[in-house]
């Protein structure tokens, strides 16, 4: 649970809400009449699309742009394109959304396209990439990334959501036949699973290594999972899967298990709402549907200069759109009164040392915010352990200037990234 910080409250107490002991059905949003895609492929002028304007998709179908692109999404209704367009996230990076008008009977009286799936990872991520959790099929699928073992998450990452500790009261059968799917059709043998210390899980766990974590943020992002559970250490600049570790969400592996059960691919997402007086809700949504359809079941207004969240107060991102779709790792999302968000300011640092006490991989943040603001990211990186930040976001949250930290060291990695492509 979080104190102050994100609604300026109380005194900051940065500890993980846990869900009711017995957590109630989540409200289930109807489908929308025009569901938003995103494909994550650019489009371009040059070249003839496999899909367009008027064309009709059935449910369960999937939707790519050229013949040779590899990235792919399924419609979650029967329906017809009304819109193709490009989309650009917060750093610039393009990508093509595509808005499907529903056909209401079609997509009640019809089960999703039945799938060929076969007990081979290639077969599962040709088809199933985007289940709800965003099971990271295309990473256990390529040849040149090795994994030796995956870990399964029951504990929600980010602060104020309850999203994937639900998934594992709820569905631990599930959890434990999506397991055996990854077995059969991966070379992984462990498989290890977190549950929050204070979950009082009823099933017995014996089909894998069990990490009880900690209550305390951010016990339960994978650099300190890594640490604290397996005795490893995230280099500089690297990934868990560059490690041979891959983590994938309850929610993930509950999907997995279905789809293999009935040869189609859901679409129904769990996630946690937050409204503007912190109260939370449970929905399940259809991948796709706008958040303004969500808020409006919970008569959630949002005004000019609100701000929408999507992700938890630590590590989310802000939207300025309530059209913004719901996505296979949308987890929550969080609304927040404009009178009620924290100030960012360009103030100069003041040299308190919190960010330095509080940042679990001990970098001089203090120094190096200097070079990101500066845009020296290069020496930022080789002087000031830019690529060691796990982005816990815990910097930010304590700054007494209120610099925000975390969004410069999001901009100066993918800054470096760019540099190094152009090199």
């Amino acid at each position: 649970m979080i104190k102050r910080s994100f609604f300026a409250l109380t005194r900051p107490r940065l500890g993980y809400d846990t869900p009711e002991p017995d957590p109630k059905e989540p409200k289930a949003i109807p489908v929308p009449s025009n569901l938003i895609l995103l494909l994550h492929d650019p489009l371009d002028d040059a070249r003839e699309t496999l899909i367009k304007k008027g064309d009709k998709v059935e449910k369960g179908g999937k939707l790519r742009l050229y013949k040779d692109s590899k990235e792919y999404t399924v419609s979650p209704v029967a329906g017809a394109i009304k819109v193709i367009d490009t989309y650009s996230d917060d750093f610039g990076n393009t990508s093509t959304y595509l808005v499907i008008n529903t056909d209401q009977g079609l997509t009640a009286g019809t089960g999703d396209m039945k799938y060929d799936l076969k007990d081979t990872i290639a077969s599962a991520d040709e088809y199933l990439r985007t289940l709800p959790g965003a099971p990271p099929l295309k990473t256990l699928a390529d040849p040149d990334i090795k994994i030796d073992t995956i870990v399964i998450t029951c504990a929600d990452p980010d602060l104020l959501s309850t999203t994937q500790q639900y998934m594992a009261l709820k569905f631990m059968d599930g959890i434990k036949e999506g397991i055996g799917v990854l077995k059969r059709i991966t070379s992984v043998r462990k498989f290890c699973i977190t549950i929050p210390e204070n979950m009082n899980v009823k099933d017995e766990i014996d089909f894998a290594q069990v990490f009880r974590t900690s209550m305390i943020y951010p016990a339960n992002l994978p650099p300190m999972i890594l640490k604290e559970h397996l005795n490893m250490i995230l280099p500089a600049g690297k990934t868990p899967e560059d490690m041979g570790i891959c983590f994938m969400s309850a929610e993930a592996v509950v999907s997995l298990a279905q789809a293999y059960k009935t040869k189609t691919a859901c679409h129904e997402k769990v996630l946690t709402v937050i409204g503007k007086q912190g109260t939370s809700y449970r929905v399940t949504a259809s991948i796709g549907t706008p958040l303004r359809r969500i808020l409006n079941a919970f008569s959630i207004h949002v005004n000019d200069h609100d701000r929408l969240v999507i992700g938890g107060p630590m590590k989310g991102f802000s939207t300025y759109t309530v059209h913004h779709p719901v996505q296979p790792d949308t987890d929550t999302v969080i609304v927040q009164d404009r009178d009620n968000i924290p100030e960012l300011s360009d103030n100069p640092c003041v040299n308190c040392g919190k960010c330095v006490r509080v940042c679990p991989a001990h970098i001089p943040v203090n120094i190096l915010v200097r070079y990101l603001e500066a845009g020296l990211y290069e020496d930022a990186m080789d002087k000031y352990d830019l690529l060691s930040c796990i982005e816990c976001g815990l910097c930010a949250y304590v700054c007494t200037a209120r610099i925000p930290i975390y969004q410069y060291i999001r901009l100066g990695k993918h800054e470096l990234l760019k540099l190094n492509a152009d090199a």
